[in-house]
């Protein structure tokens, strides 16, 4: 299957990749659900939420007042700070780190880690701000520009990126907006190879740190993310139709909504758009309930799904050297075997 092929198989209804049907925008309570669930960090957030109201004996039953709003903003310091505490990108890991985090009883989640250790070593985790889709997959593409010194896919996407220029403006953006930050990237891009300082890994991971750096690509993907979809509004708008209950009025207002502001998550509708805009094929492994054989926990076996897009462009058989984990509302980075 092609990218173009989830979009209108996937956002009318159910989804089948293996992933959760998941809603951008207004919609996201059952995410933020599913995401505490099955996500101990994001649980240990959310239990800290629920305190709030709950009496002080323990009794869920018994609803207190509203928290004041000071306390509110100081809860939501102190997860902002939590959040802050975590790097942009992590250094890698074992998969066998993340399977310690479902060592509680996630039976599920642990059979699909040991199925994903047939072909995956290692992995490395992004931050979850909203951003870990897009700060994923740069990081993941460039890291591997620079293992390979792919000098022929570098040259190509070099002159990709260039000729996003003209098309930033035709979408209505001022190129005061987005310069400075196509100059970043493809300076980066550039060094891959050179003859003096080139670009490492280690040194694209200092990068990848630095709050102006890291987050000033980010933005630039965003923006491509959303000039790709004005662009070709009339392949992607009816998707947004599937989405709500209330879709947004034009594809302009979408953007300026849930694509464009630094910290929205992104949804397949995004990573289409991105890949398709860069030519780069992705491949998402969804580390979710779904696919439990037997009805759930405790199963004897379960399905690891996996969905990759491909832009049409790309040759059928063209090698995917981005692969991504999902877990509910968060993206990391997967290395092979």
């Amino acid at each position: 299957q092609h990218g173009n092929a989830q979009l209108g198989g996937n956002w009318g209804g159910g989804a089948d990749d293996g992933a959760e049907s998941r809603p951008v925008g207004p919609i996201q309570g059952g995410l933020q659900e599913a995401e505490d669930e099955n996500n101990p960090v994001a649980a240990k957030t959310s239990t800290s939420s629920v305190s709030a109201v709950v009496s002080s004996s323990g009794d869920a039953g018994v609803l207190q007042p509203r928290p004041a709003d000071e306390d509110i903003l100081n809860q939501q310091n102190q997860i902002r700070a939590e959040a802050s505490a975590v790097p942009y990108v992590n250094s890698i890991e074992g998969l066998d780190y993340l399977k310690a985090e479902y060592a509680a009883g996630n039976e599920v989640f642990l059979k699909k880690i040991e199925k994903l250790q047939a072909e995956y070593g290692s992995f490395r985790r992004t931050r979850g701000d909203g951003n870990c889709f897009f700060r994923a997959f740069i990081f993941s593409y460039l890291e591997g520009l620079v293992l390979r010194n792919d000098q022929q896919e570098k040259q190509r996407f070099i002159a990709c990126i260039q000729a996003w220029k003209p098309k930033l403006i035709e979408a209505h953006f001022q190129d005061l907006v987005f310069e400075d930050a196509m100059e970043l990237l493809l300076e980066k891009v550039t060094s891959i190879g050179a003859a003096s300082d080139p670009l490492s890994c280690d040194l694209l991971e200092a990068h990848m740190r630095d709050d102006v750096v890291s987050n000033t690509i980010v933005m630039l993907l965003r923006l491509i993310t959303s000039a790709e979809l004005q662009l070709r509004n009339e392949f992607f708008f009816p998707f947004l139709i599937g989405m709500y209950d209330d879709a947004p009025a034009s594809m302009e207002i979408f953007c300026q909504r849930f694509v464009e502001p630094m910290g929205e998550e992104s949804d397949h509708i995004h990573i289409q758009a991105i890949t398709d805009a860069l030519q780069v094929p992705v491949r998402v492994v969804y580390l979710d309930r779904s696919g439990a054989l037997d009805g759930g926990f405790g199963a004897p076996d379960v399905d690891v799904h996996s969905y990759e897009f491909r832009p049409e462009a790309c040759p059928p058989n063209a090698p995917i050297h981005v692969n991504l984990l999902y877990r509910p509302g968060h993206y990391d980075i997967l290395y092979p075997l």
